[in-house]
């Protein structure tokens, strides 16, 4: 089911609550009647988590385009590769992109408010990140401005340092420079060990599990880039160490 038509929807805004649906209810010209950190539970909780994770991705994008001072056209043109937006959708999205830029508020309210509703599934959290990472590389250049939003942003969804980290290394590193870094692993652990943790995070980010716990089938491009980042990790250290 693609998400994006709900995006500017008056059920979207409904659904939400809390800041993301009140800066829905800006874009619309009217302020919602439900307006709190869950969704409305009326909702399906499914459809909540898909439409909550679909503009938090456009607003933290938004913030953090904020974050150097410059939106460059190649920022824009990953954010539309990579979050897959029909071209008759790209309207509605980028007025919810221009409020959430032009908000005065700082990005934290609308962080917690998703890291609220995926707070028992980590690795969809880890996926926007992601996406996140990937739009904040696309020009070529990691600001550092960009990179300590990216660390606030991960702290706010409850990752430890070693966590973003290997986040860090997976997304805006030479992929096999650390190929333990990626997966989270170090030297002196065991085969077996080391395959337990990739098998692990292969399971956390395979894109069925993540769509099952909220995330819209329409991200399903940074799940699967990341799947063969995290195979292509275990692949080069099965190499070095000879595993079978």
């Amino acid at each position: 089911m693609a998400i994006w038509g709900k995006v500017l929807g008056g059920a979207a805004g409904l659904m939400m609550g809390g800041p993301l649906g009140v800066l829905l209810g800006g874009i619309a010209g009217h302020a919602y009647d439900r307006i709190k950190g869950d969704q409305d539970d009326s909702a399906e909780p499914s459809l909540a988590k898909q439409t909550t994770f679909a503009i938090g991705v456009i607003v933290l994008s938004a913030k953090m385009a904020k974050a150097d001072g410059t939106v460059t056209r190649d920022e824009v043109d990953a954010f539309k590769k990579i979050f897959r937006i029909p071209s008759d959708e790209i309207k509605n999205v980028g007025r919810v992109f221009d409020q959430a830029r032009k908000d005065s508020r700082g990005f934290e309210p609308y962080a917690k408010q998703i890291a609220k509703l995926f707070r028992d599934n980590p690795a969809v959290l880890e996926e926007l990140l992601g996406g996140l990472f990937h739009i904040a590389k696309a020009d070529g250049v990691s600001h550092p401005d960009e990179i300590e939003f990216l660390k606030k942003c991960s702290d706010i969804f409850g990752f430890d340092e070693a966590t973003f980290d290997r986040m860090r290394v997976a997304h805006m590193g030479a992929a096999m420079d650390d190929p333990y870094a990626i997966l989270g692993v170090t030297r002196d652990m065991s085969d077996a060990d080391i395959r337990k943790a990739w098998r692990n995070l292969a399971m956390e980010h395979h894109p069925d599990t993540l769509v099952a716990q909220g995330m819209p089938e329409d991200f399903i491009e940074i799940a699967t880039e990341k799947i063969a980042t995290i195979n292509a990790a275990y692949d080069e250290i099965s190499k070095q160490r000879g595993m079978k």
